[in-house]
């Protein structure tokens, strides 16, 4: 079975400035991998490479054992990869269950068109209907988005990244800015929403990264310095100078 997701000596510079220096990573499908690392460390930079933002400056991204790197984030995300974003990013006037439809039309069939009505597309509105209550967001439904608390709108992004059929889900510092008691529910709701699917984070929360993480890999200064189960990781030297501290 070929990797659901697989860098191979990725490189990224800006100028002569170098990024990401040499990355190769192979995520499973059905794994649930997160990326740590100190601020700097080049960790949105690489996301934004595996989605299309950036091409890289050398080395393959594949998908499904074909290669992406290069392609246009739609096109990418059309071969079934996702992502959020550490910026809340929604329709902040249109409602809740708006929002999450919009999620939903290309991978219910529903391409460019001026002559269907959303309103009155039944397996499109139920869907939607669907995933409010997957999402615990059903008494929110006619809510715009833009008034949401920050913890309901980084499911709403959360669900709206999932809802639209990607089997790859990038998710970025999902939990970030959140207090004790909305984090774990994030979490419940991630561990929940995710099944069956390939997930690949960024997430300061060594909490969550820990909780969640089949596979953890610590990138420093744009490379990988270590890749393994979050026990081996906890209990890595080099991982600890470099990041989680000594007295971690």
């Amino acid at each position: 079975m070929s990797d659901a997701l697989k860098l191979a000596n990725v490189h990224k510079r800006f100028g002569e400035t170098p990024i990401i220096r040499g990355v190769d990573l192979a995520v499973a499908p059905g794994e649930r991998h997160a990326i740590i690392g100190p601020n700097g460390a080049g960790k949105s930079t690489l996301f934004n490479l595996i989605s299309g933002r950036y091409t890289p400056s050398e080395g393959e991204i594949a998908l499904h054992g074909k290669r992406i790197s290069g392609l246009a984030p739609h096109q990418i995300n059309r071969r079934g990869l996702s992502r959020s974003f550490q910026i809340t990013n929604l329709f902040q006037n249109m409602t809740v269950f708006e929002n999450l439809r919009c999620s939903l039309l290309w991978a219910q069939g529903y391409k460019y068109s001026f002559w269907h009505l959303v309103g009155r597309q039944t397996a499109l509105n139920e869907a939607a209907e669907q995933w409010l209550e997957r999402l615990g967001l059903s008494a929110r439904r006619d809510v715009p988005a833009s008034l949401l608390t920050y913890a309901e709108q980084r499911t709403l992004e959360i669900g709206t990244t999932i809802a639209g059929g990607a089997d790859v889900i990038l998710l970025d510092e999902p939990t970030a800015g959140m207090g004790l008691a909305e984090r774990d529910h994030t979490m419940a709701m991630i561990s929940e929403v995710t099944q069956d699917k390939t997930l690949l984070m960024v997430e300061h929360d060594m909490g969550v990264v820990f909780e969640l993480a089949d596979r953890i890999s610590v990138l420093v200064y744009g490379q990988i310095i270590a890749s393994d189960t979050p026990e081996a990781i906890r209990a890595n030297a080099a991982v600890q100078e470099a990041y989680l501290g000594e007295a971690h």
